[in-house]
């Protein structure tokens, strides 16, 4: 496969599977692979990715699940042709989907009560919040521009089925934002997860499962740190991925 220019293929370090990557452009981090580990799907499930990016989560979860069907949504045209690429390259087209569209109109494109998962790693940042980068594909993959948490858990309301999950991840921050977008959305949250950079640090990312039409009952996991004292690898992300994967990651918000 030839690559374009400023393109890099990184080796994911399990079942053979690769990824193309753009080096100026938005590249997925730590919470992609975090996110990924977290997300379930049983047997011959949909599963659908918001915000899909360079495919990172849909190749991963093809490694980890027996899913019958994975669809990655992207609105960025550049970002889509990567994915749909990187799928090709690993010969995962009759498993995984990639569209260039917007969240907004996916419940027009597909039907109602459709997946029965939805993975999203959205923006973290409201679109007037913080400083945008002036590189428009990592602006608006970090910034609320093109789409915000309430259109996100909107549609995701609208194309679960009933008891389908939808798995998150998101700055605590914004944590009040997020909850109160599900529960609008008759996506009722069951799980949650704080990840801290270490023991003595303060939360900065949490993992989030909510279920749709699911009773009122929240489950706090044990919380994930990221290294040990000595600013090593804690044992439970070495079990999630070793360390030469690590070292191709871009560790954004951790």
């Amino acid at each position: 496969m030839l690559l374009k220019d400023n393109e890099v293929i990184d080796d994911l370090q399990r079942d053979g599977l690769k990824i193309i990557q753009n080096k100026d452009a938005f590249k997925f981090g730590i919470d992609a692979v975090l996110l990924s580990d977290f997300s379930k799907a049983k047997k011959n499930d949909v599963v659908f990715d918001f915000g899909t990016g360079t495919g990172i989560i849909p190749i991963l979860l093809s490694a980890k699940t027996q899913a019958g069907k994975i669809i990655g949504i992207e609105i960025q045209s550049e970002m889509s042709e990567l994915a749909k690429r990187s799928v090709t390259y690993n010969a995962l087209d009759d498993l995984i989907q990639i569209y260039n569209m917007d969240i907004k109109n996916v419940v027009k494109q597909f039907g109602k009560a459709y997946a029965d998962v939805i993975v999203c790693n959205p923006p973290y940042f409201p679109s007037n919040g913080a400083i945008k980068n002036p590189n428009e594909s990592k602006s608006i993959s970090r910034h609320e521009i093109k789409v915000n948490i309430d259109e996100i858990c909107q549609a995701a309301g609208q194309l679960l089925k009933p008891n389908g999950n939808i798995y998150l991840i998101h700055r605590p921050y914004r944590m009040s934002d997020v909850i109160y977008a599900l529960k609008k959305n008759n996506l009722e949250p069951k799980e949650l997860r704080l990840i801290s950079p270490n023991i003595n640090k303060a939360p900065n990312l949490f993992l989030f499962r909510a279920n749709k039409g699911g009773r009122p009952e929240l489950k706090f996991l044990d919380p994930l740190y990221v290294y040990d004292l000595e600013g090593n690898y804690t044992k439970e992300i070495f079990d999630i991925y070793n360390a030469s994967q690590i070292d191709v990651f871009d560790k954004r918000g951790v």
